[in-house]
Formats: structure tokens, C-alpha cells, sequence
């Protein structure tokens, strides 16, 4: 019996190899799929710092025409893997909230001057509007998309067989998004009914909403929105005698 794994990648094989690892069976299903955004910015524009909430949009940043003025620019990200990427796509001063969008914009508020716009880089998808909230304290944000993440509409083969034989013991949802493509690529693919009777563990109390609106009976949230905290559910949901 295997855990399905919907998030995108590369995100998806770091969570299958972590699984892997404690013993589970693994299979990947990404749900949705990396596209980069070509932008390009003013040439009188004068930012003074990059805000960046997602590793994704560093990704997005690689070969776009304007990254090398970007990188001359102190960047505040949300945490620290996002640092770690912001340091491996080019920047220099890289300044780490170290939790989530909360700590980044009290980071911004207490670091950042609020003299020159700040330029944020985005999906096209964004789950808050942190522009908006920095800018009632004060600051002029830019925003400029860089990626998206477009939702797959087919199951994988492996994945498809894997339902029809009853092998799937649960599934992983990362996002309201990702999950809502799962649940329409069920449907195309015709397993929905097997997919529908399996525990689904959501990363938070929206996520897990997702599948409980599609029909789902077991449904499970992470006690809080991290990988941790949905992997002690998953043990949870498929003790080890289960796996």
C-alpha cells in the first residue's frame, strides 16, 4: 500500500524520499506543473530591496534578462530554504524572516526602509495579498509575476493502476489548488469511487476542506500548516502496522 504524493515538484521527491525513508511506500503524483513568467522591468525603475515568498519564484527568476540588476539588491524572504535558494540564484544580502508571511511582513516593517518601492516577486497565484498589507504600513510594492503553477489534468499510469488495484492507503495534499486538480483528474481518470474511500490529509484546515467538499469520508488536517505535523498525522491516519 502506498502514500500519494500531490505536490509539485522538485518538492514532491524531497517528500517521497522523506517517506521513503520512514518507511512507506511512496508514489509521486504532481498536481500541479512549474511555468515560468517572462517579465521585464523599467529602466528607471530604483527599488530598494526584493521581497520574495517562495522558492518558486526564484526558480521563475533563472534566465530572465532582468535578474542580474536584481541581484545587486538586499532580498527578504519568508524562510530559510527560501534564503538558501535566494543565495543559490544569485543574491548577496539575504535577510530571513524565518517562519512565514506574518514574520516576513513584521521583518519588512521593522528592517526595510520605506523610501523606495519595494519589488516583490510573485506567483500568479498568491494565497494573501501581502502587497496590500505592506502598503498600509507605509510601502510602495511592485509586484511582478515570475511563475505559475498550472494544474495537471491526468493521473499518472502507475498511479491510475495503482487505485484500480486498491494500493493507495492515503493521500498527501500540500494545497487548495493541487488538491482540486486531484480531485477533477479522479474523475477523468475514473477511479474516483476507490479514490474517495482513502484517508486525505490536508497541510491545513482549507486544504483538507478540498477533499471533504469532493466527497472524501476520511479526512484529516495537519495540527499546524507544516510537513511535521502532516507526517504525525499520516502516522496517525496508517499506523505501522498498516504501511
Amino acid at each position: 500500500m502506498a502514500i500519494l504524493v500531490t505536490r509539485p515538484q522538485p518538492d514532491n521527491a524531497r517528500t517521497v524520499a522523506a517517506l521513503r525513508a520512514q518507511g512507506y511506500v511512496a508514489l509521486p503524483a504532481p498536481m500541479l506543473r512549474f511555468e515560468k513568467v517572462m517579465f521585464s522591468l523599467d529602466a528607471e525603475a530604483d527599488f530598494g530591496a526584493v521581497i520574495v515568498t517562495s522558492a518558486n519564484a526564484l526558480r521563475g527568476l533563472a534566465d530572465q534578462p532582468a535578474a542580474n540588476r536584481l541581484f545587486r539588491l538586499p532580498v527578504f524572504t519568508v524562510g530559510d530554504r527560501t534564503a538558501q535558494a535566494a543565495q543559490d540564484a544569485g543574491f548577496k544580502d539575504v535577510i530571513s524572516a524565518g517562519g512565514d508571511a506574518n514574520d516576513l511582513r513584521a521583518l519588512l516593517t521593522a528592517r526595510a526602509q520605506a523610501v523606495k518601492p519595494l519589488l516583490y516577486l510573485a506567483g500568479a497565484d498568491l494565497s494573501r495579498d501581502l502587497a496590500a498589507e505592506l502598503g498600509t504600513r507605509g510601502f510602495e510594492i511592485v509586484t511582478h509575476t515570475t511563475y505559475r503553477m498550472a494544474p495537471v489534468a491526468d493521473l499518472p499510469d502507475e498511479v491510475t493502476s495503482a487505485f484500480a488495484g486498491g494500493q493507495i492507503a492515503a493521500v498527501l495534499h500540500y494545497s487548495r489548488r493541487s488538491a482540486r486538480a486531484f480531485f477533477h483528474a479522479v474523475g477523468l481518470a475514473g477511479v474516483e469511487i476507490s479514490a474517495l474511500a482513502i484517508p486525505h490529509l490536508g497541510l491545513s484546515n482549507a486544504v483538507a476542506k478540498i477533499a471533504h467538499d469532493a466527497g472524501a469520508t476520511k479526512v484529516m488536517a495537519a495540527a499546524t500548516p507544516d510537513e511535521d505535523a502532516l507526517f504525525a498525522a499520516l502516522a496517525r491516519a496508517i499506523p505501522p502496522n498498516a504501511r
